[in-house]
């Protein structure tokens, strides 16, 4: 499994948060918001939502995960006056060229049902997912600041697909993705297990060792 994929900086964006600074989450989602206000808590940030602050949502125009994460941290630190963080990730399945990929959340549909989006993958790869069961994870984290520097970080877990998926835990395409070297899915593992291997963890050990206090 390969480890933090791309590191990008522009000229002004090589400079570490300090403990007592305020952070904006570049999103509404408040189970992410936990998670980073925990992630972040041990390095003295104080993490704010672009929800609490009622910061308009971006629409995902860009064709990449990193350029994602890109818009919409720097739109969220520009409105906010403050560093923003942003994540964007997604699943991607070899037998389909890489999708759903940037479109992982739209193929749940309106509801997030990623049970009917995990049986599109099995239906539209059909036999060519059994010749290669190639399937990946990646995460994108940009760090913006308002004068306009930003730095960001990409982290990948490679595995293969599981028909049927399998498991109960976890979230998203978790139950369909075996990480090369177990037998279990995502969706099999504890939060513990699964957190030490994740790409939002690879993303995020990269982005600690350049921004974090």
């Amino acid at each position: 499994m390969s480890g933090p994929a791309d590191d990008r900086v522009n000229d002004v964006g090589a400079r570490r948060l300090r403990r007592g600074d305020r952070l904006v989450l570049a999103s509404h989602n408040k189970g992410k918001l936990r998670e980073f206000d925990a992630l972040l808590a041990p390095y003295g940030i104080a993490v704010l939502s672009a929800g609490a602050l009622s910061l308009p949502e971006p629409d995902e125009t860009e064709a990449s995960f990193e350029g994602n994460a890109r818009l919409k941290a720097e739109a969220a630190a520009r409105a906010a006056g403050l560093p923003a963080l942003a994540d964007d990730s997604g699943f991607c399945v070899a037998a389909l060229d890489g999708a759903p990929g940037i479109f992982s959340a739209r193929w749940g549909g309106p509801e997030r049902d990623f049970r009917a989006a995990m049986r599109r993958i099995h239906d539209e790869a059909g036999d060519a997912l059994g010749k290669n069961p190639d399937v990946w994870f990646v995460c994108a984290l940009c760090l913006a600041w308002p004068d306009g520097g930003w730095r960001s970080f990409e982290g990948r877990v490679d595995g293969q697909a599981a028909w049927p998926p399998r498991g109960e835990l976890g979230h998203g395409y978790d139950p369909m993705f075996v990480p090369a070297g177990d037998r279990r899915t995502f969706a099999e593992m504890s939060d513990e297990e699964k957190n030490a291997i994740s790409h939002r963890a690879r993303a995020f050990a990269a982005f600690r060792d350049a921004c974090l206090p």
